[in-house]
């Protein structure tokens, strides 16, 4: 049973933290804010929902584009991307930032030992500069195929591009898998790292599920009946969206057994959301291995634990699957923060948070001065004052080649609404389609309301909002 977090109950407050404080820092790839925790009971997650309890969770943290690599290239320089220039997987930002000072690089250069180990940076794609030592991975694989000692086992059919199953039960261990080797990893460092006391230490680990495949131990896929996972509840594309602005996600298409028909039969949406789920259970077991082991160390009294997925994920919603787009179900994810001492222990806040204030905050909080580069805000009143005033918006973008148009579409979401300007990539004042949606009345964003007459005052004071950006909404 895990008890991480109790030696939090004495609510000390975080002024009582040490003048180095460790950070536990773990990234989750492809994480929706599906949880317990988050208020879905039917997903399975036991041990991220005892850590919620222990700590602050954000109702509302969104990423700033809603694919691998740009999404943890902003959080992790705490700048956006366009400045980072990274609007894709295969753009390293030192290209465009060669002297930029990155999250762990900032800790590493005050005295920290910092270590990666996983999936931190995208795959490819790392920063020596940000480490101490090497980043180690696992060689358990992430992907498909058989896992079994048994030599007479079936052959694994493959896709045409040599992927295996989409949805695969597997017979084996935690361990034979990416991720179980990967908390294997984790518990031996932390082990290490309490040998060593007099260095405080930056600890990244960077689980790879419920990243497609979703392919995990077969007792993870007993946790569900797939009779009872409900099928997603807008299974059409947005009502007056232009016709670019949710892409399919032919992502899932790179693996087999994938019906050639779109879209997908309800028996197999059923089947991929069940395969999402139990690679959740999956992961979620995973990280509870080592927060476990954290707290046996003794070192939960002086580790900040910040727990994050890098952007959300697609169930069938609006026609689609994967990420890569603009809508709520993309751009929000979940976003959990240990401080040992906190006084608002367990709470919630819906306070619109951003991924690059995640930099500041744990910088502030571990007494560093902030780089000037940053382009986010310190969430660090929000762990007194979850009711505290906060930003006015969220922003997030993504890039579409339509014809010889090269957009990129511009996200704001307020508390009430979200509106997507999509823009010619150099001319912003060039625009293609507008969208906009009220989470009030249509919280799924099926319905694009931008050319209601009745909304036209709306839609030209939210338009001044957006051209004012991610500096006009900072907390007063």
């Amino acid at each position: 049973m895990i008890c991480f977090g109790l030696l939090g109950l004495t609510h000390a407050g975080a002024a009582n933290l040490p003048a180095k404080p460790n950070i536990l820092f773990i990234a989750i790839d492809d994480l929706r804010p599906e949880l317990g925790c988050y208020g879905v009971p039917v997903v399975q997650s036991p041990n991220i929902d005892r850590f919620a309890r222990r700590a602050m969770l954000f109702d509302r943290a969104y990423c700033q584009q809603a694919v691998c690599s740009p999404s943890r290239t902003s959080l992790l320089t705490g700048t956006r991307p366009d400045t980072t220039k990274v609007w894709d997987l295969n753009t390293h930002f030192r290209k465009a930032q060669p002297d930029i000072v990155t999250l762990p690089q900032l800790f590493k250069n005050n005295g920290y030992f910092t270590e990666a180990m996983g999936k931190i940076y995208h795959h490819g794609l790392d920063d020596p500069a940000s480490w101490s030592v090497p980043t180690l991975f696992p060689k358990a694989p992430h992907g498909a195929g058989p896992r079994t000692e048994d030599p007479d086992a079936p052959k694994v059919q493959l896709s045409k591009n040599g992927r295996g199953p989409v949805v695969e039960e597997v017979n084996g261990p935690d361990n034979c898998l990416h991720d179980g080797e990967l908390a294997d990893m984790a518990v031996k460092a932390l082990q290490e790292l309490k040998g060593k006391p007099q260095q405080p230490f930056f600890l990244a680990v960077g689980f790879i599920k419920p990243h497609l495949p979703f392919n995990a131990p077969k007792k993870y896929f007993d946790l569900y009946d797939a009779a009872k996972i409900p099928p997603a509840p807008n299974p059409f594309y947005p009502v007056g969206a232009p016709k670019y602005a949710v892409v399919r996600g032919d992502e899932v298409r790179a693996y087999s057994g994938v019906p050639t028909v779109y879209p997908f039969p309800e028996d197999f949406a059923r089947k991929l959301k069940l395969g999402y789920y139990a690679c959740v259970s999956y992961v979620d077991a995973q990280v509870g291995r080592v927060l476990d082991e954290l707290e046996r160390q003794g070192l939960s009294t002086n580790t900040i634990v910040i727990l994050w997925g890098d952007h959300g994920w697609k169930l069938g919603e609006h026609q689609a699957w994967a990420k890569h787009t603009n809508v709520e179900n993309d751009t929000h994810a979940p976003l959990i923060i240990y401080v040992p001492g906190m006084a608002q222990a367990g709470q919630h806040t819906m306070a619109l948070v951003e991924f690059v204030d995640v930099y500041p905050t744990l910088a502030e909080l571990a007494g560093l001065t902030l780089p000037k580069t940053l382009e986010g805000t310190s969430f660090k009143p929000l762990l007194d004052d979850p009711q505290k005033v906060w930003k006015t918006a969220a922003f997030s973008q993504y890039p579409r080649k339509v014809g010889n148009k090269n957009l990129m579409g511009y996200t704001m979401r307020t508390d009430r609404y979200r509106l997507t300007r999509w823009v010619d990539s150099k001319d912003h004042s060039k625009v293609d389609a507008v969208e906009l949606y009220d989470h009030q009345t249509d919280p799924q964003e099926n319905t694009n309301v931008v050319h209601v007459a009745a909304n036209q005052a709306l839609v030209e004071k939210l338009t001044a909002q957006w051209w004012a950006g991610w500096r006009g909404a900072l907390p007063k």
